[in-house]
């Protein structure tokens, strides 16, 4: 196992190897093109617009993909060619054999259709070859064009010579990929010297033209200068008789250039018074406008100022006396609420208690009256008999305290008159009386005493009374 897991480890590192390496070698294969530069595709690139097999693809200022196996790259360089062309013994319209020295700037084209020539016909070549063949091409096309025109012409109209030798050349160029950037005409020699002798014609007959000329100047100038005497005489004569209708114009022509003048200066001065206070005017509206809106700014400022200082704290201080005042009465809330939960819980249990207390009572006395057979009254005599030593127990309480160290009874022994009883009866009678008597303390229980309960009758009372005496 320890063995499989090495070998899993080295297929996976050469697995991944071999994947870095592809992926490597697919980012090579993207190619940018410089500026300076056309970049060809060449191989396997699809078919044309008629659906003919492209032999190559052309780009310049971009970037593409290059397959590999079917597809391979190569740079054209777009770097200007000066070529000097010696044009000797080339025959003119006239049959005169010219030397043609000039200069000729040519470079790779960039055009779509001219790019695809220049990948067919100058990939792979280097400057000098394809200067060669720049050289051969505009040979040829020079000396067609020298040979369609005349010596005047090309001597001449060069604009002319010029037009003609770009246009054959540059139409020749296109087809190898090529384009004609500019042409240098630098000089144009014939081997007969007709040209010179153009010139020197051209020369001689300049200068006797200026001979002629000067001739006819000389004697237009002696003709001149004598009717410019005759004309001296008779303009200084006008001139004297016109000098002082002159002076005198001129005076008043002064005059009233003086009066314009003051005029136009008080008129001038007027308008720039005027001006210059029109501007003090609205310089001093601007200085207004800017003095009102700076003090309406430091109002606004103020008055944000005296907000941020005093209405903004108060409140804050009114929204935390708020929020204690809700936390305050939410506290007494609770505080309350739990007291009346308290007193509740409180009252529910007295009352539950009181309950369970009257209803023992209630199932107490429902035993006691049917242990008594069902009759009330046994029931109640049953309950008194029950409660009776508790009874006496209360009557001794009331008078246990009362403490007689003696009674003197002063008593003139004889009877009361018309049946009255005798003084001694009468403080004995009192003081049973004073004694509760036991009727009135069931009455006041809301029960009924039994009859062999009640005692003897008041008349009886009173007989027990006198016995005693």
């Amino acid at each position: 196992m320890e063995e499989m897991g090495q070998y899993l480890g080295i297929l996976a590192a050469v697995v991944g190897i071999s994947v870095f390496a592809l992926i490597y070698s697919f980012l090579k294969r993207y190619k940018r093109c410089p500026s300076d530069k056309v970049l060809v595709v060449y191989g396997k690139v699809g078919k044309g617009g008629g659906h003919e097999s492209r032999t190559a693809k052309c780009i310049h200022g971009g970037a593409s993909f290059i397959w590999p196996i079917i597809q391979d790259y190569s740079f054209l360089d777009l770097t200007p060619i000066s070529i000097e062309i010696n044009l000797t013994n080339a025959l003119s319209k006239q049959n005169i054999r010219v030397d043609v020295p000039s200069i000729f700037t040519i470079a790779v084209s960039t055009e779509s259709g001219v790019m695809n020539n220049a990948a067919e016909r100058l990939l792979g070549l280097g400057q000098e070859a394809i200067s060669n063949l720049a050289k051969d091409i505009i040979f040829g096309q020079l000396r067609l064009v020298v040979a369609t025109m005349d010596i005047e012409e090309i001597n001449n109209n060069r604009d002319k010579f010029l037009a003609a030798v770009s246009t054959n050349v540059e139409a020749e160029l296109k087809k190898v990929g090529l384009k004609l950037i500019n042409v240098n005409v630098t000089d144009i020699n014939d081997e007969s010297g007709y040209i010179e002798s153009l010139g020197k014609e051209a020369a001689a007959k300049a200068i006797n033209d200026a001979k002629k000329t000067v001739a006819e100047k000389n004697r237009e100038g002696a003709i001149g200068e004598a009717n410019a005497m005759q004309d001296q005489r008779v303009q200084v004569a006008k001139a004297e008789a016109t000098a002082v209708e002159g002076e005198n114009l001129s005076k008043v022509a002064v005059a009233n250039s003086d009066a314009s003048r003051r005029e136009n200066e008080a008129e001038a001065e007027r308008k720039a018074s005027a001006a210059e206070k029109v501007s003090i005017a609205k310089a001093l509206e601007e200085a207004y406008l800017a003095e009102r809106q700076a003090e309406i700014n430091r109002a606004e400022r103020e008055s944000a100022t005296q907000k941020a200082d005093i209405i903004i704290p108060a409140q804050i201080d009114k929204e935390r006396v708020e929020i204690e005042a809700e936390a305050e009465a939410e506290k007494i809330r609770r505080h309350a609420k739990g007291q009346a939960d308290a007193i509740y819980a409180k009252m529910e249990a007295e009352a539950k208690g009181n309950f369970e207390l009257l209803s023992k009572q209630a199932e107490g006395f429902k035993k006691l009256v049917d242990a008594a057979g069902s009759e009330a009254d046994k029931a109640v005599m049953l309950m008194i008999a029950d409660k009776l030593p508790e009874l006496v127990a209360t009557q001794v309480e009331a008078i246990k305290n009362i403490k007689i160290d003696k009674v003197t009874v002063w008593d003139s022994g004889n009877g009361g008159k018309d049946g009255e009883k005798t003084s001694t009866a009468n403080f004995l009678s009192g003081m049973m009386g004073s004694i509760p008597p036991m009727q009135e303390m069931f009455n006041m229980a809301g029960m009924q005493l039994p009859d062999y309960l009640k005692g003897k009758d008041l008349e009886t009372k009173e007989e027990d009374a006198e016995i005693i005496e």
